[in-house]
């Protein structure tokens, strides 16, 4: 039986009630993404609220953290609950667009680990489905709510699989957002990138896009001393 919970150095996740467990992507995300300057973010289907809590551990601003699913809200509030920053996350039950229909907040950073099975046979756990397919939160819809939900100077921050990245670039250009950085990730030396960090603003900057690329193991369990480095402030063992 899977361990329902996942030891951090500052808090604990407990996933029990979950269909998408504590992994990698979310991890990345939550290390990686831009707090500097964040008074207020939104955590976009947040799960086990484990990048909320990430990024309340780096940051002191407010953070929402909303979901479509009824239960991921409930293990998320008791995560956050049960966490240092109980006080900074906000869990929200609702639907992006609806939230973005009613919102009076404006936020500095917006992150998303979203569902990206687009075209793949779907799984007949019907809320692990709603959590990993596209048909709940379209990647179009997710950058076009988004973006109005951005305050003035505010990013957006995304990991998804690098096959997509191509889509995503349509879907940026489609909303007119810009590209600030991106990094590939690569699981293995030698091996393809497997997904994009990708951060996004919806004006302009005078500066070149920031690029770059992250390994995450030298071997299996030994990993890269730039993944240590990003992600040691959590993982107990790094």
């Amino acid at each position: 039986m899977p361990n329902p919970y996942f030891q951090f150095k500052q808090f604990t996740i407990r996933h029990d009630k979950c269909a998408m467990k504590v992994g990698t992507d979310g991890v990345l995300l939550g290390a990686w993404a831009g707090t500097e300057g964040c008074n207020r973010i939104l955590d976009i289907g947040t799960g086990t609220g484990l990048i909320a809590l990430m990024l309340a551990q780096r940051s002191k601003a407010d953070i929402d953290a909303i979901d479509i699913d009824a239960e991921a809200c409930l293990q998320a509030e008791e995560n956050a609950e049960a966490s240092p920053f109980a006080g900074r996350i906000h869990v929200i039950h609702s639907a992006l667009a609806d939230f973005a229909s009613v919102a009076t907040r404006k936020y500095d950073l917006i992150v998303s680990n979203p569902p990206y099975f687009a075209d793949s046979l779907k799984c007949p756990d019907g809320q692990r489905s709603m959590a990993r397919h596209t048909d709940t939160l379209p990647l179009d819809k997710l950058l076009y709510d988004s973006r109005a939900l951005l305050a003035p100077g505010g990013r957006l921050a995304l990991i998804l699989p690098y096959d997509r990245k191509e889509y995503l670039t349509e879907c940026i250009r489609k909303e007119n957002l810009f590209p600030s950085k991106e990094i590939s990730v690569i699981p293995v030396p030698g091996a393809q990138p497997k997904r994009i960090l990708i951060e996004l603003t919806a004006e302009p900057s005078a500066s070149l896009m920031l690029t770059g690329r992250l390994t995450i193991e030298i071997a299996r369990h030994q990993y890269t001393d730039e993944y240590i480095r990003l992600t040691k402030d959590f993982y107990l063992k790094m």
